[in-house]
């Protein structure tokens, strides 16, 4: 593991003291973060840890910057299913064409988010981990049924994303595991899906998201359906009033907006400093209508 760098010269960029390390593979890693404990923190793309650090929220021991761990980064077609590192960088999602024909939701999503700059920094993992309630990534990766997959001392286990985020800044993760992959099963049938954010600006965290997947059959019946919503609730959600309302129904404008206005059942919004609870139980109806009616034209195509 080498001797750590220290960090106690260039305080004014990164006010804290810190000892640094670089493992090169996921064994490693694991094994410092059970050796340092819950002081250490993973640097992944850094733009939200850094931020963090720099804002004085956090004031880590440790940090153990992932990087140069190969089997983190990269896209993988298994076939059935596609596999995603978690060190995997926004913009590589972005300009993915797998991504953007099968997995359509997920590319509006990283398209949409802060500037090209820190899309070419940030990382699918570190969106995921950082657990924002307002993640952008969340939404789609619900409708789309991902797992996510996790090492740590006692092995590796798949676990769906619907049961990863606990609260906001909070996760499954013990100290001593790793996010590595992103698995998502490729979606069969006549699919469509969409993704719609509402933000002040692109640079700002949504004040509601919404990620729609729908699976339709020749005469317009709805045989699949999975909604998520971010921003209103600690965690992302999945909208199952919405999901239950429309399945097996025929697709109109009309059974959409009946479905959406069921979403106030699924979603606890909160008041702060981006909006207000009642504007996002308000908009939440009109973005899940919105995406529904995105998703089902894809679907027609």
């Amino acid at each position: 593991m080498g001797v750590p760098w220290i960090n106690r010269v260039n305080t004014r960029i990164l006010p804290c003291e810190f000892e640094y390390y670089e493992p090169t593979s996921i064994h490693e890693a694991i094994k410092l973060l059970g050796k340092l404990g819950p002081d250490a923190k993973i640097l992944a793309g850094g733009t939200d840890l850094l931020v963090q650090i720099k804002m004085k929220q956090i004031n880590p021991k440790y940090i153990i910057n992932i990087k140069k761990i190969k089997e983190l980064y990269g896209l993988k077609d298994y076939g059935e299913h596609l596999s995603i590192g978690a060190l995997t960088r926004l913009k590589e999602l972005e300009e993915n064409n797998i991504i953007k024909e099968k997995f359509t939701a997920l590319h509006e999503a990283v398209k949409s988010m802060a500037s090209p700059q820190i899309r070419n920094m940030a990382t699918i993992g570190g969106n995921l981990c950082n657990a924002s309630p307002a993640a952008d990534t969340a939404p789609p990766l619900m409708v789309f049924n991902a797992k996510l997959r996790i090492a740590g001392p006692y092995g590796v286990k798949d676990v769906p994303i619907t049961e990863f985020f606990r609260g906001p800044k909070k996760t499954i993760l013990n100290y001593d595991e790793i996010l590595t992959e992103i698995i998502i099963p490729y979606p069969t049938g006549h699919v469509g899906s969409a993704f719609i954010k509402i933000a002040r600006t692109s640079m700002d965290l949504a004040k509601v998201n919404a990620a729609a997947k729908l699976v339709v059959d020749k005469d317009g019946v709805v045989r699949d359906v999975a909604v998520a919503l971010g921003s209103v609730a600690p965690t992302p959600v999945r909208a199952k009033s919405v999901e239950e309302y429309l399945r097996g129904r025929v697709f109109t404008k009309e059974t959409a907006w009946n479905a959406a206005k069921l979403v106030v059942n699924d979603i606890s919004p909160i008041t702060d400093i981006r909006s207000t609870a009642e504007y996002r139980r308000s908009v939440a109806k009109t973005i899940v209508y919105d995406v529904l009616l995105k998703a089902f034209e894809r679907a027609k195509r």
